[in-house]
């Protein structure tokens, strides 16, 4: 199966599915016309759409492609179309969401297109969405280093054939259990998040060893040219024990605990907070 991002979108309450295809963005067909007509038999009411629009049906099998997407039963190839191939799918669907949707796509795929282009955009909005929630810009600076990091991993990875979503699960939980003594699952559950991302939710040490297990993961890896999972689950292993044991020699010499209950925003909105005097 051909490795591809799998993301999801949102219009109006309505999750569509797309991926990156060629340099741009491809949606599933069925999430479109789902959230376009409320159908709780999408692939039926396209069907219907086919057969009232015979150029629509001549041109189907140019404008859609069939792209791995994960589901629930596991991988599947899906009907896929670009922005361009959409528009001309709603043409023939009789919605009033049908403009504002046109918007919508024009937007989200225009934002991928300018990032492909200039790379630096996607970091730039990155950080403006961080700033927006309050995270100070020491945090920003060690959150981006966490995700170039994690990003040079999972690539590593993909090299030596490692696949994607379920082993990947596995090695970062190999990671953390090693450097934390917690899998994410635990970690999550420690900090009472519920679907929330863990590690927007760390503190400054927290990511730092985090970014120490994982970076010395991906160095272990190279160095001893793992292969396939199992040598790579033997050097995620060996990388998180790097990052748990300076944790563990730094709350010896701290008497501190690195991980905690809390999370980086919650204490930097607790103490901005002005102290109350008591009457």
């Amino acid at each position: 199966m051909t490795n591809v991002i799998i993301k999801t979108a949102v219009f109006r309450g309505k999750k569509i599915r797309k991926t990156i295809h060629n340099n741009e963005w491809w949606f599933v067909v069925v999430d479109v016309v789902a959230a376009l007509t409320d159908s709780t038999n999408p692939t039926d009411y396209l069907n219907k759409i086919r057969q009232r629009d015979p150029e629509l049906a001549k041109g189907y099998g140019q404008i859609v492609h069939p792209l791995s997407i994960l589901t629930t039963g596991g991988p599947q190839k899906l009907n896929c179309a670009n922005t361009e191939g959409l528009f001309r799918i709603i043409q023939s669907i009789p919605s009033p969401k049908a403009e504002p949707f046109k918007r919508w796509l024009a937007r989200v795929g225009y934002e991928r297109v300018q990032e492909i282009e200039d790379p630096e955009l996607a970091t730039k909005r990155t950080r403006a969405l961080y700033q927006a929630k309050g995270y100070s810009d020491a945090w920003i600076e060690k959150r981006m280093r966490s995700i170039a990091i994690r990003d040079e991993l999972t690539d590593e990875w993909k090299k030596r054939g490692v696949k994607e979503q379920r082993e990947y699960a596995i090695l970062t939980a190999e990671i953390s259990k090693a450097a934390f003594g917690l899998t994410p699952a635990e970690y999550a559950g420690f900090k009472r998040l519920k679907r929330e991302n863990l590690r927007d939710h760390m503190t400054d040490l927290e990511l730092i060893f985090s970014m120490l297990g994982e970076a010395a993961t991906t160095e272990i890896a190279r160095n001893r040219d793992a292969q396939g999972f199992p040598q790579n689950q033997h050097a995620a292993q060996n990388g998180g024990g790097v990052a748990g044991n300076a944790r563990r020699e730094l709350e010896t010499k701290s008497g501190r605990k690195v991980v905690t209950r809390e999370n980086y925003l919650a204490l930097t909105q607790t103490a901005k907070k002005p102290k109350q005097i008591k009457s």
